[in-house]
């Protein structure tokens, strides 16, 4: 008999995109604006407080051609 373990999961990635036109760059209203949005969703999503005080990686800001994406990604157990 094989001795192993077979797991599947689903990944869903949340991303706020804040336009960054060039010279400019992002305006920091709507950065705090999408960063408070996306900490709301996280926090539902992991079921956490509105209080609650988020882990130093659980966004991610990244640089796109002509924004600022904030992200993170919720995994679920998936079906085998």
């Amino acid at each position: 008999m094989a001795d192993f373990e077979h797991t599947v999961s689903k990944s869903t990635v949340h991303r706020r995109s804040v336009p960054a036109a060039e010279p400019w760059g992002a305006a920091v209203e709507e950065i705090s604006k999408a960063w408070g949005a996306a900490t709301a969703v996280y926090r539902e999503a992991h079921g956490l407080a509105s209080d609650a005080v988020l882990s130093g990686n659980a966004l991610t800001f990244h640089v796109a051609d002509d924004a600022v994406v904030i992200a993170f990604t919720v995994e679920t157990a998936g079906e085998a």
